[in-house]
């Protein structure tokens, strides 16, 4: 069975051609063509994924995006960025408001539908992890079947990427993680997309841990490696 996405996208040829092709690929899709439309269907009822244009007529994406992540009900809703720019500061500043993916225009619908079904086949329901069901790292606490991270005994939210990425390190302590190992294993892809999104997206990490971000190491030239203890 497909999966719910929510669509939004200002023009009406673009919008139609993606929610097109998603629904070809077998998924319920939702359209809305501005920010307070998209808010509304969000609260009528959660979709599984989020595609998100940056320029809307009323409130940007990048907006809606900080949203969704201040909030506890939708910190882990995955969001495909959709843009015309594509310098890469453009990209970081999506990064860091949450997005877990950006996709400048003009794209391929074929290759959208790719990122789409990337990210929904790393949705895995945390449960199904295979290895230790808590895994504690200095002040560091990891409850995979809650989905739960917890700093000094305070709950820390993650959306499911910065989930994913964390869970990925630890379970690998003591380890070296090059960028392009996490790539593949946490986004689901590789050689197409840029080192820049793994730091990106530690950086974003290691801000919301505070004092737990001591436990991720940058090995310089290669990657990252979560320390043991």
């Amino acid at each position: 069975m497909g999966s719910r996405i929510l669509v939004v996208e200002d023009e009406t040829d673009l919008a139609e051609l993606v929610a097109f092709n998603l629904r070809g690929a077998g998924h319920d899709v939702t359209v809305a063509h501005d920010g307070s439309t998209a808010m509304a269907e969000i609260q009528r009822g959660q979709p599984d994924l989020l595609v998100l244009d940056v320029m809307l007529p009323d409130v940007s994406g990048l907006e809606i995006c900080r949203r969704l992540r201040r909030n506890p009900q939708t910190v882990r809703l995955p969001v495909i960025m959709l843009t015309a720019r594509s310098d890469e500061v453009d990209r970081v500043v999506g990064f860091e408001v949450g997005a877990d993916d950006y996709v400048p225009k003009p794209f391929s619908p074929r290759e959208l539908v790719l990122r789409v079904d990337a990210i929904l086949r790393r949705t895995i329901p945390p449960a199904e992890v295979e290895g230790p069901q808590v895994i504690a790292l200095g002040h560091l606490v990891i409850d995979v079947p809650a989905h739960r991270v917890e700093v000094q005994g305070e709950e820390v939210l993650l959306t499911a990427l910065e989930f994913r990425l964390l869970l990925d390190l630890a379970t690998r302590a003591g380890r070296v993680q090059s960028r392009d190992a996490l790539l593949d294993r946490v986004w689901g892809y590789s050689p197409n997309v840029e080192t820049r999104t793994v730091d990106t997206h530690v950086k974003r990490l290691r801000e919301k841990l505070g004092a737990g971000a001591a436990q991720i190491e940058t090995v310089r030239g290669v990657g990252y490696r979560a320390l043991k203890s």
